[in-house]
């Protein structure tokens, strides 16, 4: 595993990650009040509690962060001829990383439509879109998303990634996730990562 020393995670404390999403009871029962949250991520992955660490990390990233390593997640997953609806969303998804703007970030929801929400790309995309802004079809009418929604589509996308590529393959990705998510916290971008 690599370094964690989490430069991007504002939080100190395992527990007030915890606070903002929902994990398995065994994942809970390795919480301890006092630890710090790359000190808890590694006891997960030691654990082989991959999902539960995609959520942790999911939730404990700053959005642009999140969004990036659902990205990264994505594209990993695109295979040798994907589908351009895919292509398409995970473009404007890493359009809006590039420059987080509401001119970016709008036509996200399009995209992932495009992708019927069965694609890590797709979740990338509705990541996006519900980083900010308003949620709301009607012109004029603010509706802001509620602040767990980035978090809860980075998951969709980084977990239907690692299972894309069929059973065998589930924790080698998941492993490959993790420490491309660890990277992104360190302030890395997360390419370099093997």
């Amino acid at each position: 595993m690599i370094e964690m020393n989490f430069a991007k995670i504002k939080q100190s404390t395992a527990s007030a990650i915890c606070n903002l999403v929902e994990l398995d009871e065994q994942a809970m029962q390795l919480l301890q009040d006092d630890a710090a949250p790359a000190q808890y991520l590694q006891q997960l992955i030691e654990k082989e509690l991959y999902p539960d660490a995609v959520r942790f990390l999911a939730v404990a990233l700053p959005k642009r962060e999140a969004i990036w390593w659902a990205c990264l997640c994505a594209r990993h997953t695109l295979g040798e001829s994907p589908s351009l609806a895919d292509v398409k969303a995970v473009e404007m998804a890493e359009a809006w990383v590039y420059r987080p703007t509401e001119e970016n970030r709008q036509p996200t929801l399009l995209a992932a439509e495009a992708t019927e929400f069965k694609t890590p790309a797709g979740w990338a995309a509705v990541a996006v879109f519900w980083s900010g802004g308003s949620i709301s079809p009607a012109k004029g009418v603010i509706v802001p998303p509620a602040d767990e929604l980035t978090g809860k589509a980075v998951i969709g996308a980084v977990m239907l990634a690692a299972a894309r590529s069929g059973v065998n393959k589930i924790k080698a990705n998941y492993q490959l996730f993790l420490k491309q998510g660890i990277h992104i916290a360190n302030g890395g971008d997360g390419r370099a990562v093997q």
